[in-house]
């Protein structure tokens, strides 16, 4: 899951950048509106932390500003401001989710699950895929029953093409997912993972489009284990 967070404390969003990467999130920081509406248009991500309290423009405004511009989005709100009117004005204002701080590290990784897991039509926190069972909150694997044990950037790049089945993705776009927008990164990094995946769940997982990318495939049979 590639999150973008937009958070202007930074002890507060140093925190929340550290608890996700260890439960196998991408996570891209900016501190402002500004660098906000940047990242939007340089990358894509599966999901917003909002704050409110930003230096450049209040983040209500910017919610407004992206939703009248179109942007999908979902976007869960990450505030101080717990009055009821505020919640109200954040949600009808086009927040898919509003949490008071503080808050708990888990309840919000719970929240981004359920938001992402949402907006892909799915009521259960696991994807199955053929003998493929993926847990998007805990990033456990199973192949056939049998746990497999997968490098955190080997899960975001599984859990991109999971999230998106039909979809042939870029490469750029799978760097984006796994790695977040501004790392400088070697040519062959996503072939890297590639590799991996296809190693432990079978060669036909991830299937090249010559040209565009890459797409999700079907994972090893049974009879070949």
């Amino acid at each position: 899951m590639h999150v973008l967070l937009v958070e202007d404390d930074a002890l507060v969003a140093s925190g929340i950048v550290t608890g996700l990467k260890l439960h196998g999130l991408t996570i891209d920081h900016v501190n402002c509106a500004s660098l906000a509406d940047t990242a939007l248009k340089s990358s894509y991500f599966d999901v917003c932390i909002l704050d409110l309290g930003l230096p450049d423009e209040d983040g209500i405004s910017l919610l407004h500003r992206w939703r009248d511009q179109g942007q999908q989005l979902p976007i869960l709100v990450l505030t101080a401001r717990d009055a009821l009117s505020h919640r109200i004005t954040g949600l009808l204002g086009g927040a898919d989710d509003y949490l008071i701080k503080p808050f708990d590290l888990l309840e919000l990784q719970a929240r981004l699950h359920v938001l992402t897991r949402r907006l892909a039509g799915r009521s259960k926190d696991f994807v199955e895929h053929g003998g493929l069972v993926f847990c998007a909150s805990t990033g456990e694997v199973r192949l056939h029953g049998h746990p497999v044990s997968l490098a955190r950037r080997e899960l975001a790049l599984l859990r991109a093409l999971l999230q998106n089945p039909q979809a042939i993705l870029s490469t750029e776009q799978l760097c984006d997912s796994v790695y977040g927008y501004e790392q400088s990164l070697e040519s062959n990094a996503i072939n890297v993972h590639v590799y991996h995946l296809r190693r432990k769940l079978g060669n036909n997982i991830v299937e090249t489009v010559r040209g565009l990318g890459y797409r999700l495939g079907m994972p090893e049979k049974m009879d070949s284990l």
